[in-house]
């Protein structure tokens, strides 16, 4: 079986990269940053004509008719540009929810107890399997209060009393947007590690660039050494739409972002710190990222369940007859 991206694929992702380019530049988001994490509904209506909200809808409800695996690459690019937005709860609401998939409808979701972001922008909240609009929506936005965000691109709103368990929602929501979420950590794993190598062989100390230097190289090496296994686990979650092959996505994505990003930080040294320097935000949305969607507490209890449900392989010591090699035994 091949697992390589097709040539539509790559053509896929490699559109999506463009327009980002092209609508989402440095300079837009930094604009962003300014502004607060405020969306921009003409910039979502771009997503929105692109196809990106409706990628997984079938071709006659108006949609493109692909699946995950498409989503998947869609995703790692938005995280590769820092996208701001509730990017998987509007797709995931497309179909569900008027005006989603075509990028008019902004649309958040309730993701336990934790604070739910772009609320004061929402045209719609999932909660659970249901989707507050109009007046039920208005009554739960009056109920919230803002909390300070360590992401500026991702306004936070605390509701009480309205938290919404794993559990409430439907398995391809909570499953789908955890896969979703680790599609676009890998995509700011990738960044930080490409923004890394790069200064690296820009940066010069004692007359040669410091990527000649064993500790950096060791660093970017430690930085790729996550991405890939977290690309691999990501994409083939997309094909098998396993929750338990979710959760190791998610959980190798989660610790590629993160920790990628504190590598790059440092390779960038005392300029890394700097608010003009772009690393940070990788890093607080990493760090926001992980928290939502499949903790990893979540996800790591989710992979236990899974290993002790797993059935010993024939002829492995736990299968029954499948004692040791003999080489044991009493004297």
């Amino acid at each position: 079986m091949d697992f390589q991206l097709s040539d539509d694929q790559r053509a896929l992702r490699s559109g999506m990269r463009d327009l980002l380019g092209a609508v989402f530049d440095r300079d837009r988001l930094r604009a962003a940053v300014e502004r607060g994490g405020t969306l921009d509904r003409s910039l979502w209506r771009e997503l929105g004509a692109a196809g990106f909200f409706a990628l997984r809808l079938p071709e006659e409800a108006g949609g493109v008719g692909l699946g995950l695996p498409e989503a998947v690459l869609l995703f790692e690019e938005a995280g590769r540009a820092l996208l701001p937005g509730p990017l998987a709860a509007t797709h995931l609401a497309a179909g569900l929810v008027e005006g989603a998939a075509e990028g008019e409808a902004v649309v958040t979701a309730v993701d336990g107890d934790l604070p739910v972001a772009h609320l004061a922008e929402a045209d719609a909240v999932l909660v659970g399997s249901d989707a507050l609009v109009g007046e039920p929506l208005r009554a739960f936005v009056a109920g919230a209060r803002p909390v300070r965000s360590m992401d500026p691109l991702t306004p936070l709103h605390r509701v009480e009393g309205r938290a919404a368990a794993p559990e409430a929602y439907p398995g391809a929501f909570l499953y789908e947007g955890a896969l979703l979420t680790a599609a676009e950590q890998l995509g700011s794993a990738v960044r930080t590690t490409e923004a890394a190598v790069q200064h690296a062989g820009d940066r010069e100390q004692f007359g040669s660039p410091i990527g000649s230097f064993q500790a950096v190289k060791h660093l970017c090496a430690d930085m790729l050494a996550r991405t890939e296994p977290a690309r691999a686990a990501v994409y083939a979650a997309a094909v098998t739409g396993d929750p338990v092959e979710i959760a190791a996505a998610k959980l190798l994505a989660d610790e590629a972002a993160v920790r990628n990003a504190r590598d790059c930080l440092q390779i960038h040294g005392g300029m890394g710190f700097t608010w003009e320097a772009d690393v940070h935000l990788h890093l607080k949305r990493a760090w926001l990222r992980s928290a939502s969607r499949l903790t990893g507490a979540a996800a790591e209890e989710l992979l236990a369940a899974g290993l002790g449900a797993a059935r010993p392989r024939p002829g492995s010591p736990a299968a029954p007859g499948g004692g040791g090699s003999g080489a044991g035994g009493g004297g």
